[in-house]
C-alpha cells in the first residue's frame, strides 16, 4: 500500500514531488521540490521572489513547527506615506486602492521576499535528498516548457472587479517579458499552450548551485538592487541580506476531540481557531449541511473573526496581538450566544466600492513526517527583472495606509497574511493536513472543509469539492451550485449575497486525510490540482 502522498492544484508539480519521493526524498523534499515546480508553472499564484508559511511535524525528531517566511516592507517604508493616496479598502479584505496604484502595480508594490529563505531552512533542516536534485525538477520546467493548464488561463482572463489592477495589465507591465503569456497577435496564451522560461531556468541553475545566497546577497541580489535602483523601487540590496525566516511553535486550540495546530500571527491560523471555537456551541450536523440557518451560522461566525483579523493581526515583533483573548473559550460562547439571538456583526471597510490568489501542498511521508505549506506572491507587481525570468511580489498592496492600525505601514513589517497551513490530530498523530490558496477566503475555505469532514463525515474528496460561501465583509459570496432559494431565504432575514457564477469558491482547499494506515487526498476541483499516492 502506497505511504507516501502529495496533493496540491498543479498536477505536474505534484508528480515532480511525486518523483522526489521515489528517488527516497522525504516529505519535506517532495514539499520543497514542488514548490519550486509551482513556482515556475503557475508563477502568477507563487514565485522564488514570494513568501509564505509552513507546518511542518516530523515525529521520529520531535519536531513540529511552523516556518514563517512572509514578505517584509523595505527599510524605505514609512508610515503614512500614501495615506492621502487611500481611495477604499477592497470587500473581500484583501488589500487597499490606492490613487495611481502604486502600492498594487510595479516597482513599488514590491516587498522584501522570503519564499527562498523559508525552502532552504526546511531542506537543511530536514531535507534527506541534495539541495540541487530537489531543485533540478524545476529547473527543467522552465528550459523544457510547461503547459498552460484551464485554470491558470482561466485565472488570466476572470475579471476580478474588486477594484485592484487586473491580470492582463499585471502580465503586459513588463513588456520585453509578454510574450511569456501572450501571443504575437497580443492574445493570451490558448490552454495547452507551451511556455519556456530560459531566464528563469538559468536563475534557478544558480540558485541549486550557490543556494539562497545568491539570491539574498550575490549575483542575482546584485542585479535585483540595481533594477530596483534604477525603477524607483522601495527594496534595496540592505533589505535583502537583512531578510530571515522565522520558526516558531504552532498555536494550538480544540474542536470536537480532535487537537487543531495552525500558524501563528502574522499569519491567520488563529482565526481558523477562533471561528472552530465559536461553532463547537452549535450542532451542526443536525442543522444540515448548507442549509440556510448552517449559513446564517457560518456567516456570522466568518463576520466575527474577520473582525478581530482586521483589527487585532499584525506583525507580533512590532505591535502585540492578543492571541490567547482572540482564541479564549470564553469568549467564543459569547460570541455563539449572541449569534444564537440573531446578532448581525458589521465588517467596516474603509471606502464604499463592493478574490487575489496563492497556492498550497500538502505532503506526508511512509514515516510519518507531514508539511503543509502555503506560499504566494500576494498579488503579482507585473515587474520582471529583465535576465531573471521571476515575477515580483506585489505584498505592498497589503499594508494599511492608514498609521496607527495593526496592518500599517512600517518599516521590516511583515505583511499580514490569512495562509493558515492546518493539522488536526487525534491521539498525538496527525489526522488531517490542510490549507489553501485564497486571499482572505483561506480562513473560511480551510474551515468549511474541516466541518466537512468532522462534522460532516465527508471523504476528502467530497469536503473540498462542497460548495461553500465567504462572508469577509457583510455581503456574503455564495458558490453557484447554492441554490437561488437559499439566497432568497437569507435575504429575507436581512442579508445580502452574491451569488457567484463560479461553481468553486471561497479558497482552493487541498487535504489529506489519515484514518489509520488509510491515507486518503483531496484536491480542491477549481485549482485543477491532484491527490498523487507512491
Amino acid at each position: 500500500m502506497p505511504r507516501n502522498m502529495i496533493v496540491a492544484p498543479q498536477p505536474d508539480a505534484v508528480e515532480v514531488g511525486a518523483r522526489l519521493f521515489m528517488a527516497g526524498g522525504n516529505a519535506v523534499d517532495a514539499a520543497i521540490g514542488c514548490a519550486f515546480a509551482q513556482c515556475v508553472i503557475d508563477q502568477m499564484m507563487c514565485g522564488i521572489a514570494g513568501f509564505g508559511a509552513m507546518q511542518l511535524w516530523l515525529p521520529a525528531r520531535n519536531v513540529h513547527e511552523v516556518i514563517t517566511f512572509l514578505a517584509e516592507a523595505p527599510a524605505a517604508v514609512t508610515p503614512g506615506m500614501w495615506e492621502d493616496l487611500l481611495e477604499y479598502e477592497t470587500r473581500d479584505g484583501f488589500g487597499f486602492v490606492l490613487k495611481g496604484r502604486v502600492n498594487d502595480l510595479g516597482y513599488q508594490a514590491i516587498a522584501t521576499p522570503g519564499s527562498l529563505k523559508g525552502f532552504h531552512a526546511a531542506h537543511q533542516r530536514y531535507g534527506r535528498l541534495r539541495w540541487a536534485d530537489v531543485v533540478a525538477p524545476a529547473v527543467r520546467l522552465a528550459a523544457e516548457g510547461y503547459r498552460v493548464t484551464p485554470a491558470v488561463h482561466t485565472y488570466w482572463t476572470t475579471p476580478e472587479g474588486m477594484g485592484r489592477v487586473e491580470i492582463p495589465e499585471r502580465l503586459r507591465f513588463t513588456r520585453q517579458y509578454a510574450s511569456l503569456f501572450f501571443d504575437a497577435k497580443g492574445d493570451f496564451l490558448p490552454v495547452g499552450a507551451t511556455v519556456r522560461n530560459p531566464d528563469l531556468a538559468a536563475t534557478l541553475e544558480r540558485i541549486a548551485t550557490d543556494g539562497p545566497e545568491s539570491f539574498y546577497s550575490g549575483a542575482i541580489a546584485d542585479t535585483i538592487a540595481a533594477d530596483m535602483a534604477a525603477q524607483g523601487g522601495l527594496m534595496t540590496a540592505a533589505d535583502l541580506r537583512a531578510y530571515a525566516a522565522e520558526t516558531t511553535a504552532p498555536v494550538w486550540g480544540e474542536y470536537r476531540g480532535f487537537k487543531v495546530a495552525v500558524n501563528p500571527p502574522p499569519g491567520c491560523g488563529v482565526i481558523v481557531l477562533k471561528m472552530l471555537h465559536i461553532l463547537e456551541h452549535f450542532d451542526l450536523a443536525a442543522l444540515g449541511h448548507n442549509s440556510v440557518e448552517y449559513l446564517r451560522v457560518l456567516a456570522e461566525t466568518m463576520k466575527r473573526a474577520q473582525i478581530e483579523k482586521d483589527r487585532k493581526i499584525g506583525d507580533p515583533r512590532m505591535t502585540p496581538v492578543p492571541v490567547e483573548q482572540m482564541i479564549d473559550r470564553a469568549r467564543a460562547a459569547a460570541d455563539a450566544a449572541a449569534i444564537k439571538r440573531g446578532e448581525k456583526a458589521h465588517v467596516p471597510r474603509a471606502g464604499v466600492k463592493e478574490a487575489a490568489d496563492t497556492t498550497h501542498l500538502c505532503t506526508i511521508d511512509a514515516e510519518g513526517n507531514a508539511v503543509s505549506m502555503t506560499h504566494t506572491n500576494g498579488m503579482q507587481s507585473g515587474v520582471i527583472t529583465n535576465g531573471l525570468g521571476f515575477m515580483y511580489n506585489g505584498a505592498m498592496a497589503m499594508f494599511d495606509p492608514r498609521p496607527g492600525r495593526a496592518q500599517s505601514l512600517e518599516a521590516r513589517k511583515r505583511r499580514v497574511s490569512s495562509m493558515s497551513p492546518t493539522m488536526l490530530f487525534r491521539d498525538g498523530k496527525p489526522a488531517l493536513l490542510i490549507g489553501a490558496p485564497g486571499g482572505s477566503n483561506i480562513p473560511m475555505g480551510i474551515l468549511q472543509v474541516i466541518l466537512n469532514i468532522v462534522d460532516f463525515k465527508m471523504t476528502a474528496g467530497d469536503a473540498v469539492s462542497a460548495p461553500r460561501i465567504a462572508a469577509t465583509s457583510d455581503l456574503i459570496d455564495v458558490a453557484a451550485r447554492i441554490p437561488g432559494y437559499v439566497c432568497e431565504a437569507l435575504h429575507a432575514q436581512g442579508y445580502r449575497t452574491a451569488r457567484s457564477v463560479q461553481s468553486f469558491i471561497a479558497a482552493r482547499v487541498h487535504a489529506i486525510l489519515i484514518d489509520g494506515d488509510t491515507i486518503t487526498g483531496g484536491a480542491d476541483p477549481a485549482g485543477g490540482g491532484m491527490a498523487l499516492a507512491v
